[in-house]
């Protein structure tokens, strides 16, 4: 896929929805460690096409799941790959089976993103910033 991202100028984007391998469990019902063995092979393409950049990592913003340090440890990890790897947060909409959680407050968002610049990574971007909920949450 990402022979085929690099000749169209398309790129990959993974999920990472935690670190933790525990808390990706809970939010998943599956393992991280596919995730991280796809992120550390597909890494090895950055430095082949700066412009448009072929792999783009995200990760939800949950309310009580998700905080700055599980972002820090997951920018970490993505730095430690590759730190011109583009990292968008998204902000959480409570829906479907997790209705029960306040959407993703501009304060945890804001933190959430000093965290990942502050691991080293140089393209962090708030994404979905029109979802980001008044207050502070977590």
């Amino acid at each position: 896929m990402m022979e085929i991202a690099l000749a169209s100028g398309g790129c990959v984007k993974v999920d990472v929805k935690a670190a933790d391998e525990n808390l990706h469990a809970a939010l998943t019902g599956a393992s991280n460690r596919q995730t991280w063995e796809n992120l550390a092979r597909l890494a090895e393409y950055v430095p082949r096409r700066p412009s448009p950049p072929p792999l783009v990592a995200s990760t939800l913003l949950v309310p009580g799941y998700v905080d700055e340090d599980e972002v820090g440890v997951i920018a970490s990890r993505l730095a430690a790959l590759n730190d011109d790897i583009p990292y968008s947060l998204l902000a959480f909409y409570p829906s479907h089976q997790m209705r029960d959680l306040p959407t993703t407050s501009r304060a945890h968002a804001e933190r959430c993103y000093r965290a990942a610049r502050g691991a080293g990574l140089k393209r962090v971007r708030l994404a979905n910033v029109h979802l980001l909920g008044p207050g502070d949450y977590a």
